[in-house]
């Protein structure tokens, strides 16, 4: 176990707020098997933080992010993505509707989460790539938006494969369009905006309290082999396969 005991109590705190609110709004979702459907992905991730815990700590900035994002996802999951009453509590609070406000037809819950999965989880995975991958300068902030643009393609696909599976209403419920043809193509541009901002943010952050930011970013960008790499280095790995077999022959 890491020894950061401060780092450890945050996280078993978080995990206890994040079981409560999981176990309430697991009571009586709006659709049991959609609800189902969407906590898969969601149980993979909370095994994969867990059984990661005892190698990389994450920090208590990245953890609370992670937990912000997961505590707003339960919320979409337990009235399904497209039938989240936010006007309503909009409404209830203002007297006012937010969607005829902001001139809005649909239910915009998913748009907000597809934001947030960019704004919240983009720092966590820089955490990663910086901690593990031992990126410097612009690419601790290239990658992580870089992954989180694929990672959102990615759950686009799984999305659309679990609609074809499940069809019928679980498969609409679960995709969640809403009639827009280009739900999928918004949703990714949402989750890379809010990586985007993340990534901004944090990089003016170091901008102005980093002593060598600039000497990193110009180190990062500078060729580190003249080289050419390719049919060069394929042919160089089949003289050093030779070589190794002559060696060992003798």
């Amino acid at each position: 176990m890491p020894a950061f005991p401060a780092h450890r109590r945050y996280f078993l705190f978080l995990t206890g707020l994040f079981a409560i609110w999981w176990i309430a709004l697991a009571i009586n979702p709006l659709y049991r098997h959609d609800w189902l459907l969407e906590n898969v992905l969601v149980l993979v991730f909370v095994i994969a933080l867990a059984l990661s815990w005892r190698w990389f700590t994450f920090s208590k900035i990245s953890m609370t992010l992670i937990f912000i994002f997961l505590c707003l996802h339960e919320v979409g999951a337990h009235y399904t993505y497209a039938e989240v009453p936010y006007d309503q509590w909009f409404r209830s609070l203002t007297g006012y509707s937010l969607n005829d406000a902001m001139g809005w037809k649909r239910n915009h819950f998913d748009r907000a989460i597809h934001f947030s999965y960019g704004l919240l989880l983009a720092y966590p995975i820089r955490e990663i790539f910086l901690r593990i991958a031992n990126v410097k300068g612009i690419w601790g902030y290239f990658l992580p938006l870089d992954l989180t643009m694929s990672t959102s393609m990615m759950f686009e696909l799984f999305e659309w494969g679990a609609a074809e599976f499940f069809g019928g209403e679980l498969g609409m419920a679960y995709l969640g369009t809403q009639g827009d043809i280009w739900d999928a193509h918004k949703d990714m541009a949402l989750a890379s905006l809010g990586a985007f901002v993340a990534m901004f943010v944090t990089a003016l952050i170091n901008w102005r309290l980093q002593a060598d930011f600039a000497r990193e970013w110009s180190e990062s960008l500078r060729i580190k082999g003249n080289k050419p790499l390719g049919e060069t280095a394929i042919k160089q790995m089949i003289n050093d396969r030779d070589n190794q077999i002559a060696n060992d022959q003798d």
